[in-house]
């Protein structure tokens, strides 16, 4: 067995600090952001009225509730990759932000799409 070589980078306990406190926000938001896409079945109310396509209205609810958690298991993992190689990692968390509420309005428009005459 050949033992690993220390890195040469140091340990940058402020990026390890920030990073985590940054994911479990990111986390909270994701929390969020599948909560609000839960109302999204709200969408077929209109649809006693009007003929509506509900797979497209499950399936933009379910985007909105699925896709902030794969997003926030992905920076999960990018973080622990970059923190163990010693490198910068507080800007993943930051670039997931906006990666997570476009997630609920991407469910918003494919849920909005079911309904016909309906806008986002």
């Amino acid at each position: 067995m050949t033992a690993l070589a220390p890195s040469s980078r140091p340990v940058r306990v402020w990026d390890v600090v920030l990073s985590v406190v940054l994911l479990l926000g990111l986390g909270v938001l994701a929390a969020l952001t599948s909560l609000f896409g839960a109302f999204l079945a709200m969408a077929s109310d209109p649809c006693g009225a009007v003929e509506c396509d509900t797979g497209l209205i499950s399936a933009g609810m379910l985007t909105a509730m699925i896709l902030p958690w794969v997003l926030l298991a992905a920076a999960v993992t990018v973080v622990v990759v970059l923190l163990v190689r010693r490198r910068l990692a507080f800007w993943v968390p930051l670039v997931g932000v906006p990666l997570v509420i476009g997630a609920w309005f991407l469910g918003a428009a494919i849920a909005s799409a079911g309904v016909p005459g309906s806008t986002l």
